[in-house]
């Protein structure tokens, strides 16, 4: 991933490096890999997720 840095305005730049990190599920991993999950919990976290997935899909079928 690359942010260029314009006018060396290294704020913008990395207030734009965060948004594309947060985006790309970064921040997202780190935060579940800091600790150990158990696997009826990663199951039920997963599950959820696709869920929530789907019924957003669905939300955007029926508009």
């Amino acid at each position: 991933m690359e942010v260029k840095v314009i006018d060396n305005d290294v704020e913008k730049a990395l207030k734009i490096l965060k948004n594309k990190l947060s985006k790309s599920g970064l921040f997202k991993e780190l935060k579940l890999r800091r600790a150990y999950e158990k696997p009826s919990v990663k199951r039920k976290r997963k599950a959820l997720e696709a869920r929530r997935r789907y019924a957003k899909l669905q939300k955007r079928r029926s508009s």
